[in-house]
């Protein structure tokens, strides 16, 4: 855990947030900027700053229990029926802006390529 990382705080319940997603590893929670109907950011309890450094530290299966939480609330939602979008963003020219990897689900409306 990072003492000054908001989504450490927000995965150990310091700062209330209404969770749509809890399991031991991961957690999710409605963005506070949503840029879709549907904008969920799926997080690991464990804080990791990008992809890339949870994917050096030996936990990779981590990363199957995030995808397989974005799957369960993409289909909750009915979204894996029109479609969707899971993204992460990794350092700042990657649009990252909190240093704790965090999974974007967007969905609810046509979304467009290129994203940025």
């Amino acid at each position: 855990m990072d003492a000054d990382c908001i989504f450490c705080k927000i995965a150990n319940r310091s700062i209330p947030a209404p969770l749509v997603f809890e399991s031991p590893d991961v957690v999710a929670f409605q963005d506070i900027n949503p840029q879709a109907p549907h904008h969920i950011l799926i997080i690991p309890r464990e804080h990791h700053s990008d992809v890339g450094a949870l994917a050096r530290s030996g936990q990779e299966a981590l990363l199957g229990k995030i995808l397989s939480a974005a799957t369960q609330l993409a289909a909750q939602r009915g979204l894996d029926a029109s479609g969707y979008r899971l993204v992460t963003n990794t350092g700042k020219d990657g649009g990252q802006t909190v240093r704790h990897l965090h999974f974007h689900l967007l969905g609810g409306r046509p979304l467009g390529w290129p994203p940025g």
